[in-house]
């Protein structure tokens, strides 16, 4: 079966002390699996990216008032869930808040499915894990992003 395509907008969502939130997932298909992963998902008919990242974050973390930034790296996605591939086109947006009290409640079914937890990080705590945490590159970019700012145009992760 071929690979169903999908665009998504993805979130690098820090708090008022550089943490950054990543939720720890699953496929149900795959027990004893995990892995952790930006918010964010996929665009439905008729969103931009920036929309989508909107109704995201809400959905996923409940949190209001988020200060949605510019677009800061882009990459493509393989992946499985419950038996299905996908390629993924996503795009990544840096969000602040100083609020990092989450509700899932706005959370579909899958999501509620695949996630297992949520966590701010710091980017040490992220280097210092030997958990799998996705995109692959997140963490040096997550560091560049902390000493450089946002780059001047999206960079491939």
């Amino acid at each position: 079966m071929a690979a169903q395509r999908r665009r998504a907008s993805r979130i690098l969502l820090f708090d008022g002390q550089d943490r950054v939130l990543l939720f720890h997932g699953s496929d149900p298909a795959v027990p004893g699996v995990t892995w952790w992963f930006t918010p964010g998902g996929g665009l439905e008919p008729g969103e931009d990216f920036r929309d989508a990242a909107e109704r995201e974050l809400l959905e996923e973390t409940g949190l209001r008032g988020v200060e949605l930034g510019p677009v800061v790296a882009y990459g493509k996605a393989s992946f499985s869930y419950r038996g299905r591939r996908y390629e993924q086109e996503q795009w990544f947006h840096l969000a602040r808040t100083t609020d990092t009290v989450l509700d899932h409640s706005g959370m579909g079914e899958d999501e509620h499915a695949q996630l297992l937890a949520a966590r701010w990080w710091t980017v040490g705590e992220l280097r210092a894990t030997a958990e799998t945490v996705y995109p692959v590159g997140l963490v040096d970019f997550l560091q560049r992003l902390m000493t450089e700012g946002p780059p001047a145009a999206p960079v491939r992760l």
